[in-house]
């Protein structure tokens, strides 16, 4: 499969009419200030400006040492916003977009309203496993990613890569993560800060088994020793899998809550947020879980968990839908089960322990 090119010509919009070149530009830059101006409306601009100042250190620009990768299908107008947040950033970082085939106009957006941004344009919808394409085709030595509805906060990337330098053996940074306009702490936040896997090496850092995928930095060389995301799950629940395949590899995992994503969660076509709960998304969760379980854990603890959920399946639909989903990738899982180390999978019962 060709998974395209970066950059490239941009081609006629979907729409039937005919705009101007610079008149598309400027409604895409219109679309994309119009929403930070009302995000902005309850920060203190002036204060964070000062703290942008200070937190880029001397601007030194990051561009041949660090990559961020997009992964995105059909959401050209939150799209547009992350682009304007990580383009100012004082870090001045690489920017790859890898379009999981969009048909709404994200193509030819990127290249012609963005033209410092490089594309990656994908035949077909590969999930999660789009990423693992954006880090193939950069070539710095550190990755972060970003969804679509996703940036980082000016100096967090700059704070990343002087800890990955500093710390060869790190392989992934789980960022603090903030939320929507009043920058509210993710929940997630305090489930990394008490992980039970004890402190790391970096001062109010924590080693972790998990992390969310818009608010990672990775060290390139440890996420391609890996594999990157797996083949077979396409997506949700993936960090889980990743996480555990590089500790198992050698490299650390970390959170660093000073280094800090912001996720502005936009309204999708159903009207919805796009991180409220959506048809088949928790059954597609549990699917993978019990994938991992197969591809990771012991044989009686997959066992046990996949005799669960069948016996949930009778009066619970997600349930049903997860099973359903799993048996005919159970054969695929099972060829390409690769234990985990004895201290890693002491490391996945301390978390999950923790958790219940």
């Amino acid at each position: 499969m060709d998974p395209g090119t970066p950059g490239g010509r941009a081609s006629p919009g979907p729409s039937g009419g005919r705009r101007s070149r610079s008149e598309a530009v400027a409604q895409d830059r219109a679309e994309a200030v119009t929403e930070d101006r009302a995000e902005a409306a309850t920060e203190d601009r002036s204060e964070a400006v000062t703290e942008e100042r200070d937190r880029s250190q001397d601007g030194r620009s990051l561009y041949d040492r660090l990559g961020v990768v997009i992964a995105t299908r059909d959401r050209r107008h939150p799209l547009a916003r992350t682009l304007e947040r990580l383009l100012a950033l004082p870090e001045r970082p690489r920017i790859l977009v890898v379009d999981n085939a969009s048909t709404d106009g994200t193509p030819e957006m990127v290249p012609r309203s963005y033209p410092e941004v490089q594309l990656l344009r994908l035949p077909v919808n590969r999930g999660a496993l789009a990423r693992n394409d954006g880090v193939r085709a950069l070539h710095t030595p550190y990755i972060a990613f970003s969804d679509d509805d996703s940036w980082w906060e000016p100096g967090a990337l700059r704070k990343a890569v002087d800890i990955l330098a500093a710390r060869p053996t790190t392989g992934l940074l789980a960022a603090g993560i903030t939320v929507g306009p009043d920058g509210r702490p993710d929940p997630l936040n305090s489930v990394l800060a008490a992980s039970p896997l004890g402190e790391g090496a970096v001062p109010r850092s924590r080693k972790v088994l998990g992390f969310l995928g818009c608010a990672a930095v990775a060290r390139r060389q440890a996420y391609l020793d890996v594999g990157g995301y797996h083949p077979l799950l396409f997506f949700g629940a993936e960090e889980k899998l990743l996480a555990y395949d590089l500790a198992a590899a050698g490299w650390e995992v970390l959170h660093c809550p000073e280094v800090v994503a912001r996720h502005s969660p936009a309204d999708t076509p159903t009207g919805l947020p796009a991180d409220a709960p959506r048809s088949g998304r928790q059954a597609l969760i549990r699917r993978n879980e019990l994938l991992i379980d197969w591809l990771r854990r012991p044989l009686p603890v997959a066992l046990s968990r996949t005799a669960a959920l069948c016996a949930a399946s009778v009066r619970d639909d997600q349930a049903r839908r997860a099973a359903r989903g799993l048996l005919p990738r159970l054969p695929a899982a099972l060829r390409l089960r690769r234990p985990l180390p004895d201290a890693v999978e002491e490391a996945a019962r301390l978390v999950e322990g923790a958790a219940a």
